[in-house]
């Protein structure tokens, strides 16, 4: 058996229409025997069920990140096969990679790399225009800039996204014309930003807009956890352990300077 961690940057019992067809789907695309455990930000984390509150300040972004160090740490320690980051800003990817050994899968990292297997051009429509900066910054880091070229935000706000699970028209008709202003720029192959439209699209079984194939990055990136399980089991596959951006510290230096900032406590 897989066991993978799911961690949103969602409070995801704030958004059930969300939560709820985000573990179907997801369970629907993995194999058989892989077990998704679904994780959301702790209650409170933010002043509305809405992260963009916070997703467009650095600093509040930033700070964030610890809550997703938490949860990888306790994946590890609970015998978990994957972790997965499941927000296209790859919220806290770098230092979550150099804390545990088990696989880190980034939405975004993964969803870019996958959708180049398809197209040489790739399109992001998301709906929080916050994240333009963060995606820009993220692709250079990774060295998939030149791959990236449009992104696209949907004429949509978060509240319409969840109450299109009950009436889907208006936003896949929004989605549609984002991808094609996309695709007029170039892009032919388009990565749905954000978990919350990504599970509504895949949910709606739309695949492509005229002939440019639209990736399912949450899906894809179960699947991607699900090999690099395998491959850590079998060959103990890791990633590189040197220099700055890449060494482990010793648990215990991290457990002391966690404990020095109160992060267990708050987070526990």
């Amino acid at each position: 058996m897989t066991r993978i961690w799911h961690q949103s940057f969602t409070v995801l019992d704030d958004v059930p229409h969300y939560r709820d067809a985000l573990a179907r789907h997801l369970r629907s695309q993995a194999a058989p025997g892989t077990e998704i455990d679904f994780h959301g930000m702790k209650p409170g984390t933010y002043p509305s069920d809405y992260p963009g509150t916070h997703i467009g300040y650095a600093y509040l972004a930033g700070l964030h990140r610890e809550q997703f160090a938490h949860a990888a740490l306790r994946a590890q320690d609970e015998g978990y096969d994957a972790f997965l980051i499941a927000t296209i800003p790859d919220t806290a990817y770098e230092e979550v990679r150099t804390l545990v050994d088990i696989p880190v899968v980034a939405f975004g990292q993964t969803s870019v790399l996958m959708a180049g297997a398809l197209g040489d051009r790739v399109g992001i429509v998301n709906f929080i225009g916050a994240l333009e900066p963060q995606l820009r910054r993220n692709m250079r880091n990774y060295r998939l800039d030149q791959l990236v070229g449009p992104i696209v935000q949907v004429e949509a706000e978060f509240t319409d996204v969840m109450a299109a699970y009950a009436d889907p028209e208006p936003l896949l008709d929004a989605f549609t014309r984002a991808a094609r202003t996309a695709i007029a720029d170039g892009a032919n192959v388009i990565v749905p930003g954000e978990g919350p439209l990504n599970v509504f699209l895949a949910d709606q079984g739309l695949s492509r807009v005229d002939d440019v194939p639209v990736l399912d990055s949450l899906g894809t990136c179960v699947r991607v956890a699900e090999l690099r399980a395998a491959q850590f089991r079998a060959t103990g596959l890791a990633p590189a352990r040197t220099g700055f951006y890449g060494a482990r510290p010793p648990r215990p230096l991290v457990d002391a300077a966690r404990d020095f900032y109160g992060v267990n406590g708050t987070l526990a």
